[in-house]
């Protein structure tokens, strides 16, 4: 059995589901690996960042903004999403090397959306797979012993949480969430 390498994700996007709008961002931070006993990375030492070109001219306003990116700098400047893709699923692959990749966010089900939607879209696979995705915040929840709707950070206990400020920064948000990660995986309550 391979060792599972854990890649903190955040994404940054302009809308609410991936096709009609656009992922306008996404940052990777290795967190650690698991292959029987977890072992933390740093996550600032082994990351990835893109800002993608808008794939649609449909937006929400409001979402694009939490980003603090330019819609026109994105059309302009942006990579494109089939390079972008390509170039994180070679990035992931080299990393993980004999692990398997499993993507970690807070929550995971708008970042893996987005991810895996463009993953298929513009590469036609999924470096993770169909399920190579954990959720943090299912994870505190069992590890907690609370319901879901318990589960956010505002509530958890401080050591958990990592000292950096969550930004809407892709890869800063990864990072700081990749510290959470590891800390709820060496966590015994």
């Amino acid at each position: 059995m391979r060792a599972d390498v854990y890649f903190s994700l955040d994404v940054e996007a302009d809308g609410p589901i991936p096709g009609p709008f656009s992922m306008v961002s996404v940052g990777l931070a290795v967190a650690g690996r698991f292959g029987g006993t977890f072992s933390a990375a740093d996550p600032a030492e082994h990351t990835f960042y893109r800002e993608l070109r808008p794939i649609s001219d449909d937006f929400v306003p409001e979402a694009l903004a939490v980003s603090g990116l330019d819609r026109a700098a994105l059309l302009r400047d942006g990579s494109d999403p089939a390079t972008a893709m390509a170039e994180l699923s070679a990035w992931v692959t080299r990393i993980a090397g004999d692990g398997r990749p499993v993507v970690v966010a807070y929550p995971a089900v708008f970042d893996w959306m987005f991810l895996y939607w463009y993953l298929l879209r513009f590469t036609g696979a999924s470096v993770f797979g169909h399920s190579g995705c954990l959720d943090m915040k299912t994870t505190y929840a069992v590890k907690a012993g609370v319901p879901i709707g318990a589960a956010v950070k505002g509530r958890m206990p401080k050591h958990l949480l990592s000292q950096r400020r969550h930004t809407h920064h892709a890869l800063d948000d990864a990072i700081e969430q990749a510290e959470l990660f590891a800390n709820l995986m060496r966590w015994e309550p």
